[in-house]
């Protein structure tokens, strides 16, 4: 077997809406092609034998152990790579359950698809299981060693891309509020929400918190004179930076027993407590000093330790932390009670199980000879022996809740606290006896304030109530509801993407707000270009949604990049899909129409529910959507008699209809009228139906999201076919004597959309300047070459400088080929460079003439064209009509509402 190429899917994709994590290995089968599992000796015992948990899984015979049935009764290998490499992912403590295997039109080459919770595990896990069931092949085995290796690399993966439990309750509240999130790749940030609704947190820090409150936080002394001055109670103390300091500041706290700690520390780091004699205060203070060069000495305060969380100004969880012990059970030794505590698949290293594996160090071995005891130590049943000094969860603590139990005294001195620091988020340290009792009655202490609070004790206490503190910090980040996303906007087709997103865009602009949007030819964000190039896919997605200026999203979303990389969203407001038609067939195991619909129609389908799906009901393929999309859906159509249209306007639905010449809007018993397709620049003066469809669909999307019909109507009025707008897209020039037009189409369905425009084109000779890119079916050309012969009086094939790996001269002469069989005696010629074509296209144009190119470079086309001299580009209009005209026959203009249409 041989893998010939793996993609990671991020978004909602041709595979599945709602699986957004998705790995796809095209895996070539080789020699096992014509072979089933059931044909090769020995495999199915060798698989069992490595992986035995296999018989959990179901597959299609529903029942348990329906997979390895399968694998007995004989099935194909990618089907069995793809159960190995999600059961690899269980194994290493990642629950994913989808998987999909289809075999392509490439005899023996299957798409395997899996599910991950991590990218490079389940790039990994892909691999590791064509490894294993390969190895089955060939000796009956799986080594053993081999297969823990490969779970034991799994889990590093995972655990080295743990958001950690804070982080993750966050994210998890997140995903259950529907706030969409992101990592931003820098300090572990986390976006929640989009544009200019966008929050942002690192661990549970957010951007509300400020850097005063911080750096107070930090600065331990500092914040006990704060406290202090405001009658709060807190340790006796001082700070001191020499060892030679040391037994002055016992004398000053009060003598022993004492606490020494950092003043930068956190986590419990170089923190000793009940320090008894100047042994232990030395061996503290150079504890202490490998984490800050300033020490803090104190009175050691009696009591338990508890930890208060305070969430915008109120406490939303208390729980006391018991410090790392084990409990005698009168025949193990300490040793060994650690061992099967560390045993508890809760205990993890550092932050990435809900405890921490206890382990010894320095403070451990004193604490555990002042109390009388060694590691080889028998306790007795029920006795408890502590490992640790300090709290901490992270040196193997546990947490106990005590939301419930907390004076009302020391809540209002808790959440007072966090105000005269000045923190949004904070984790109060008090040492009490008895937390439900006031401070001053039981010598209870204030011991320090944490900004970045960690949330795992409240979320998964060892014991009461787990708290829902993560609910409490969306509740400040987007209070009374209010909203984390954007308006966004989806849009695909094979033809009309990048004329529709910008007009689309346009129209936005109309509303005063910022608007983000991508496109073939560029990121922009309002007037600016923000990036150049092929801006199609999830990353350029992701750009504009990560941006704190963007009040609306408009994404053009391409075959190519939903292949790739899924959708860079989880779902859209709307999702417009224009048309679907033959296409970059036969790449990508894209072969058919319908199978490229299927992929378009990720777009109709991911959108929220109360979203809209805009189709085009005068594309079978387009309208048949409306049965895969649970969102709301509006049609636009070319077609005024469409029964489609008229049935879905019946109901109760929304469309865009061209009739009589306008642009409408139909919903219920009204038809607002937007403009004359002759007043919209963009329509060509009406002589464009393609660019009226186009300009349907933009108004219809953004009347559905609450766009007035006025803006819509001053978008579509002020937007151009131009240069500057909508580069190779029906840029047409006017050269003195001729025009020259230059469009980017490049496949059938756009072949006779231009044609529809220059077939309207009765002033003169019609010259064609034609070819396609490379990647392209053979018959793709020859399809070219006869629509060619039927839209042009003459004919100049080219080809791409960019062959993209097929012969140079094959695909024009697949372009000849279809223009002869249409018009054998068609005035036709080959000219390879495109410059060359160009020019020479330009040189024979006649007076009144129109010369259309085509091109490869849309930039090097124009730049052509200007070298000319003189040249003026334009949009014509034709039959403007007056003002009378501007007015219907019932003397109401366009502006207004009239009787509806059907």
């Amino acid at each position: 077997m041989r893998i010939l190429k793996i993609q990671t899917l991020r978004g909602p994709n041709y595979w599945s809406i709602r699986r957004h994590k998705l790995i796809v290995m095209r895996l070539d089968l080789e020699n096992l092609a014509e072979t089933p599992s059931n044909e090769i000796p020995g495999f199915y015992e060798g698989l069992v034998e490595a992986l035995p948990s296999l018989e959990g899984h179901y597959c299609s015979p529903g029942c348990h152990g329906g997979f390895l049935m399968r694998v007995r009764e004989g099935t194909m290998m990618g089907h069995i790579v793809e159960h190995v490499a999600l059961e690899l992912q269980e194994l290493a403590g990642m629950h994913v359950g989808f998987g999909r295997t289809r075999e392509t039109s490439t005899p023996g080459v299957y798409q395997v698809v899996i599910e991950y919770l991590n990218e490079e595990a389940g790039r990994y896990a892909g691999r590791a299981a064509v490894r294993l069931c390969q190895s089955i092949v060939d000796r009956g085995r799986y080594p053993k060693a081999e297969l823990e290796q490969d779970i034991q690399d799994l889990k590093d993966f995972w655990r080295d891309a743990s958001l950690g439990p804070s982080t993750e309750a966050i994210i998890k509240e997140a995903e259950k509020r529907g706030i969409p999130w992101m990592q931003l790749g820098a300090r572990f940030l986390i976006q929640l929400g989009y544009g200019v609704n966008q929050k942002r947190m690192q661990a549970t820090m957010t951007d509300k918190t400020g850097i005063l409150g911080v750096e107070l936080a930090c600065d331990k002394e500092a914040t006990k004179r704060i406290l202090a001055a405001a009658g709060v109670p807190v340790p006796r103390g001082t700070v001191i930076n020499f060892l030679d300091d040391l037994e002055e500041a016992i004398e000053y706290v009060g003598g022993y027993p004492i606490v020494i700690k950092p003043l930068d520390g956190n986590h419990g780091r170089g923190i000793t407590i009940d320090i008894r004699n100047w042994e232990e205060a030395e061996a503290a203070y150079e504890a202490a000093r490998q984490v800050s060069r300033s020490i803090i000495v104190e009175r050691y305060y009696v009591g338990r330790d508890h930890r208060v969380l305070v969430v915008d100004g109120k406490v939303v969880a208390v729980a006391e932390r018991v410090p790392a012990h084990v409990v005698g059970d009168g025949r193990s030794t300490i040793t060994e009670l650690i061992e099967e505590t560390n045993k508890d698949p809760n205990r993890g290293d550092g932050h990435d199980k809900v405890l921490t594996k206890i382990e010894l160090d320095r403070t451990s071995y004193q604490l555990l000879e002042r109390q009388g005891h060694t590691l080889n130590s028998v306790l007795q049943k029920g006795t408890i022996c502590y490992l640790r000094a300090t709290a901490n969860l992270s040196t193997g603590g546990i947490a106990v809740d005590r939301t419930d139990e907390i004076h009302p005294e020391n809540l209002w001195i808790a959440q007072r606290v966090v105000r005269s620091i000045g923190l949004d988020i904070a984790g109060l340290d008090i040492v009490t006896t008895d937390i439900s009792r006031p401070l001053r009655e039981v010598d209870g202490v204030i011991v320090e304030v944490n900004a970045a609070p960690g949330f795992r004790m409240h979320v998964a206490p060892s014991s009461g109530i787990p708290r829902n503190v993560a609910g409490a910090v969306m509740d400040m980040l987007f209070p009374n509801e209010q909203s984390s996303r954007i308006p966004l906007l989806s849009i695909t087709g094979t033809n009309g993407k990048t004329t529709t997103t910008r007009l689309l865009a346009h129209i936005y602009k109309q509303t005063g707000k910022v608007v983000g949007y991508t496109t073939t030819d560029g990121t922009y964000i309002g007037d600016y270009l923000v990036e150049a190039g092929d801006n199609t896919g999830p990353q350029s997605a992701h750009l504009i949604l990560q941006d704190p200026t963007v009040e609306v999203a408009v994404l053009e979303s391409a075959r190519g990049g939903i292949l790739r990389s899924g959708l860079g969203f989880e779902a859209a407001n709307v999702g417009i899909v224009l048309n679907v038609a033959a296409d970059h067939l036969g790449i990508g195991d894209i072969d058919t129409i319908d199978q490229l619909a299927n992929l378009k129609s990720v777009v109709a389908e991911a959108i929220y529910p109360d979203g809209y799906a805009v189709l085009n009901a005068d594309d079978r393929r387009v309208a048949a959507m409306a049965e895969k999309t649970k969102a709301n859906v509006a049609y636009f159509t070319m077609n005024p008699d469409s029964e489609l249209v008229r049935k879905h306007i019946q109901q109760g639905g929304v469309a865009a209809v061209y009739e009589n010449g306008y642009l409408s809007i139909v919903k219920g018993d009204w038809t607002h009228r937007i403009e004359r397709a002759e007043q919209i620049p963009l329509t060509m003066g009406a002589r464009a139906p393609f660019m009226i469809a186009n300009a349907l669909a933009a108004g219809l999307a953004a009347f559905v999201q609450n766009v007035t019909i006025e803006q819509i109507r001053a978008g579509l009025r002020t937007f151009r076919a131009s240069v500057s707008q909508t580069p190779g897209r029906m840029n047409l020039f006017n050269l003195g004597t001729f025009h020259a037009l230059v469009d980017y189409a490049h496949n059938p369905a756009s072949y006779e959309a231009v044609g529809a425009f220059v077939r309207n084109w009765n002033n003169g000779q019609r010259i064609g300047v034609v070819g396609g890119p490379g990647d392209r079916r053979d018959e793709d050309f020859v399809t070219l070459g006869k629509l060619a012969a039927d839209i042009f009086d003459y004919i100049i094939v080219k080809e791409d400088d960019d062959t993209r790996g097929r012969p140079r001269g094959s695909a024009s002469q697949l372009i000849m080929k279809g223009i002869t069989q249409v018009k054998p005696d068609a005035r036709c010629e080959v000219i390879m460079d495109e410059t060359q074509a160009i020019n020479k296209g330009l040189d024979m144009a006649p007076e009144n003439g129109l010369v259309v190119i085509l091109p490869e470079s849309v930039s090097r086309a124009i730049k052509l064209i200007k070298a000319r001299g003189l040249v003026k580009e334009e949009v014509p209009l034709q039959n403007t009509p007056t003002t009378t005209e501007n007015q219907n026959q019932n003397g109401v203009s366009p502006s207004s509402v009239i009787n509806t249409l059907f």
